[in-house]
This record gives structure tokens, C-alpha cells and sequence, in this order.
């Protein structure tokens, strides 16, 4: 077995391991030997997570995660970092944020598996502690198996006792780290309640993550009986509008999960309301930038905004504008109206001449993580963040029906599945399924939500889709496409951690 030192891989010293205290002054101790403290020790997981999914601030973990939101055959970069720059997606220059957080949560994952096992309690509540910390501990090991070449796999806990023990680094063999993956996900779906409180990981998360999983191991069978399940189940539904979808808390019915901010309870990360996060921003243009004077800071616009990366031109080409009503729902307006009070045009259609070639200030913009109680004057936002979606779950379950049956584009439920989002949308329903119309209708639905990455490394038209389509630019004249090289479908290991490994034979190939 291979044993993971945390210590090396999170940058954290011996001496902060041995006096660190969780929040409250609750003693490590308390943490791991009692089940209320170990139910403190899950919900700490959360607040990783949290910080893990959708970071707060400005910050490396931001960077990292835009990575996957943006840099896909759907995105436009135009600031602040360049996916796939050759000089720049480097074991030493590439963000490694998703390597060294994953494996610190890992560790915490481990330390309340192995201790829950030992501390005497209710076996019922035993087994939900132990399937809320595995559901997260597969999901992270499919994120890390699905982002680098080669990973390590640690079913330890790093303690006071074994921090200095000698370790042997070396990949973990891929046949071992999906029985483990497999056996977390499917002990969170026997032991994990349907209704579940907002904020927290129920049986239809568990059963989505499974069926992931499922699918890039081409169990397409047990993916499609996951899917299933939670269509049949009922808890879950698409709501009437995609109007209705991004908007308000997000907890609804169409939300598997919800990642969960609140300023009052908040300011921290390690705090339950979490800290304010830059999403709504970060893909929003500042209007009130345009040359003309005629659009001023409001609300309905987004207010401040950073402006970095964007919807691109074959995504908006892949929508029936006049039909389709994610359109309007998903995205905010092409066209303006002069809002400013002072301007003799207020309350008209802002003038072509007015629209500024820049895309900082005017571009097609995203509109799911709008906020509109953010502070028109500021970046930070606290609205809730919609990271699962039953979308997804009918939208995987069409694919996996499909390849069940040898994919017959004639499939029953692969059909019924896709139409049901078809439908909602208000356009007409498909009479055949196939890669193309699966891949631009799940980008209709998905664009943005941190999947479509994955999704086409999975499928092999990672590197193909990127650079017939990813774009980099400020402006309409100086806007490229920018290829991706063919190794970089595998993330690199950081090489900071390599080397503190010892230099094993850890790298992707290509780096």
C-alpha cells in the first residue's frame, strides 16, 4: 500500500500539524474519538470543499477552478491567466491547486473513516458520518484519476504519530483506484437519505458521482441503473423554466447539490456562511466602461465586474436565439438600454455605435451565477452556487442509455431523457441521438458548470474540440484560437511536489 504523507503535500510544517486546532478551539482529540466530534470533523469537510469547488477571493484556487469552467471548447479567456500556453502549463508554472487541495481533504476524508470505525455510537449514525466522508473522498479521487495521468492513492490518516514514518512514492495502480472509488460511492448510496438538509450530500449526489464514474470505466449499464434511480425517485425534477434555474438560493428541486454562502454566518472560509466568492463577476463585461457614457453601475447589469473570460462565439452559434429560452435565462442581454438618467437616449436601445470593440466592457456574458443582491460597487459576491444539477443527471443517463444499446440513435429512454431538457427549453424534440446532438445539446444546457472539460477528455475530443474552438483575446481583431497540445488532456503534477516525493516517476507524459 501506498502511504501518503499530507504534511509534504498541503505545505503545511510539522510543528503547525502537531498545535493545529480546528475553529473553536475543539481539540483534535474531541474530533476523532466522540461522534459528535466527528460530526464536526464532517462538516469541516464541507467548508474544504467549498473552498476546494468554488474559491473564495482572489486566489490561486479561483485560477484553478476557472481552468475547467473556462478553458473548454465553450470558453473565451481574455485575462488574468492562459490555458494552454505552452511556455506556461508547466510542472513549475501550471496551477496545482486541485493536486495539493484534493489531497489534503483526502487526509481529513481518511482520519474520520478510520476513527468512526473505533469510537462506539449508534450504528445508524455511524454509517452516515462514514458515507458522507467517503462520498466526498471518491468524488475526489475521480476528479484527481480524471485530471492527471498518474496519482497516489491513501486510505491513511496522517497523525502525530506516523508524520515521520518513511514513505515510498509511486503511482497508484488505476485498477485499485476505481475498486476504491467504487466501493465509497456505493456505501454513500446504500447509507446516504434522499431528503437531505441544503449544503449537505444526499443519495442523489452519491448515485450521480457513481454513475460518473461508471460511465468513464464504460460500465455503461451501472451508469445508466444510477441515472435511473434518481429520475425514478422523485426527489429531483427539472423545473418549469430555465428562468427559474439561477436564481435566489438555488435550493430547488432541480439542485442535487448547492454549495451554500452566507454573509452573516460568514467572512471565513472556515466559517459556515463560508467568505465571498468572484464568480458573477468574473464573467461579466463592465458595461458602465462603454465609451459612450450612456450605460452607468446598476444592479441589472451585474454591477462591478471583472470581466475575465466569456461565452465564445461557437457556443452563442449553437442556440435557435429566437426559441430557445436558455437563451435569455442563461445569458445576459445582447442588447442594451441606456440607463444612465443624465443621457437625452435613457431607456432606449443603446446605439450601435455605442457598443465598444473591447470585451471588457461589452461581450456576450454568462448569466447562471448572477447575483442581484450583490453591492453594485463591488466584485464580491455571497449567492449560493448550483454545482449539481439534475440536468447533468438526464443529460448523462441519455448518453448511457444510448451506448448500453450499442448506440442505437433510436433509444427509448436516451431520447426520452434528452427531450425532457428539449422540451423545457421550448424547442422541438429530437428522432435521433447522436454524438453531435448530445455534445451541443448538453453544451446549451451545461455551458459553465465545470463538466464539459471532462466530458470530452472522456469521450477522446478533448484536444480536437479545444482547438477547433477555444478562444483567447480582448478584442473582435485580435481574438485566436489558441490549440491545445496534445498532453495537456493530463494536467501536470505540481513539480514542487515531485520533488518533495523524491523525484518519482509521478509526471505526465509530454511535461
Amino acid at each position: 500500500m501506498v502511504i501518503v504523507v499530507s504534511l509534504l503535500l498541503i505545505n503545511t510544517s510539522c510543528e503547525d500539524f502537531l498545535e493545529e486546532e480546528p475553529i473553536d478551539s475543539i481539540s483534535v482529540d474531541y474530533i476523532y474519538s466522540t461522534p459528535e466530534g466527528l460530526e464536526v470533523g464532517v462538516n469541516a469537510l464541507y467548508n474544504l470543499m467549498r473552498t476546494h469547488n468554488v474559491p473564495p477571493q482572489y486566489s490561486n484556487d479561483l485560477q484553478a477552478n476557472a481552468f475547467f469552467m473556462a478553458g473548454t471548447d465553450l470558453g473565451l479567456v481574455r485575462t488574468w491567466f492562459r490555458p494552454y500556453q505552452i511556455s506556461t502549463m508547466t510542472p513549475s508554472s501550471f496551477n496545482g491547486q486541485k493536486w495539493t487541495n484534493s489531497y489534503q481533504i483526502i487526509d481529513r476524508c481518511n482520519a474520520i473513516i478510520i476513527n468512526a470505525q473505533k469510537v462506539e455510537m449508534d450504528a445508524e449514525k455511524r454509517n452516515q458520518i462514514l458515507a458522507e466522508a467517503k462520498v466526498i473522498r471518491g468524488e475526489l479521487y475521480l476528479d484527481l484519476i480524471r485530471m492527471y495521468q498518474h496519482i497516489l492513492l491513501d486510505t491513511t490518516a496522517t497523525t502525530p504519530e506516523n508524520y515521520t514514518d518513511s514513505v515510498t512514492y509511486e503511482p497508484a495502480n488505476t485498477a485499485d483506484v476505481w475498486k476504491l472509488i467504487n466501493s465509497d460511492l456505493d456505501f454513500a448510496v446504500d447509507h446516504l437519505d434522499w431528503a437531505v438538509e441544503d449544503g449537505r450530500y444526499g443519495q442523489g449526489v452519491a448515485r450521480h458521482i457513481r454513475g460518473k464514474a461508471a460511465m468513464w470505466q464504460e460500465d455503461w449499464t451501472e451508469a445508466a441503473a444510477q441515472f435511473d434511480a434518481i429520475v425514478e425517485d422523485g426527489t429531483y425534477h427539472l423545473l418549469g423554466s430555465p428562468s427559474e434555474v439561477f436564481v435566489g438560493e438555488r435550493n430547488h428541486a432541480e439542485s442535487l447539490f448547492t454549495y451554500q454562502f452566507d454573509e452573516t454566518l460568514g467572512g471565513s472560509s472556515n466559517l459556515a456562511g463560508g467568505d465571498y466568492h468572484l464568480l458573477p463577476s468574473f464573467f461579466t463585461s463592465r458595461y458602465y466602461e462603454l465609451s459612450s457614457g450612456e450605460i452607468i453601475n446598476d444592479p441589472e447589469y451585474g454591477g462591478q465586474s471583472l470581466g475575465w473570460a466569456f461565452p465564445n462565439s461557437y457556443l452563442q452559434s449553437l442556440y435557435d436565439r429566437e426559441s430557445d429560452k436558455r437563451y435569455t435565462s442563461y445569458y445576459m442581454p445582447e442588447v442594451l438600454y441606456v440607463n444612465n438618467p443624465d443621457n437625452e437616449n435613457y431607456g432606449e436601445p443603446l446605439p450601435e455605435s455605442s457598443y465598444d470593440d473591447n470585451f471588457r466592457r461589452y461581450h456576450f456574458s454568462l448569466k447562471k451565477f448572477f447575483d442581484a443582491d450583490k453591492d453594485p460597487y463591488t466584485n464580491s459576491s455571497w449567492v449560493n452556487v448550483l454545482y449539481y444539477r439534475f440536468a447533468e443527471t438526464l443529460l448523462l443517463g441519455a448518453e448511457a442509455h444510448w451506448r448500453a444499446d450499442n448506440e442505437n440513435p433510436a433509444n427509448a429512454k436516451a431520447l426520452e431523457y434528452i427531450n425532457m431538457i428539449r422540451t423545457r427549453a421550448g424547442l422541438d424534440e429530437f428522432t435521433s441521438f447522436d454524438v453531435d446532438t448530445y455534445l451541443e445539446e448538453s453544451a446549451r444546457e451545461l455551458a459553465f458548470e465545470k463538466n464539459r472539460w471532462f466530458l470530452l477528455k472522456r469521450m477522446g475530443l478533448l484536444v480536437e474540440r479545444q482547438s477547433m474552438y477555444y478562444q483567447y483575446g480582448s478584442t473582435s481583431t485580435n481574438v485566436v484560437n489558441e490549440p491545445m497540445q496534445p498532453y495537456m488532456v493530463n494536467l501536470p503534477v505540481p513539480q514542487s511536489q515531485i520533488d518533495l516525493m523524491g523525484n518519482p516517476d509521478m509526471q505526465a507524459d509530454g511535461y
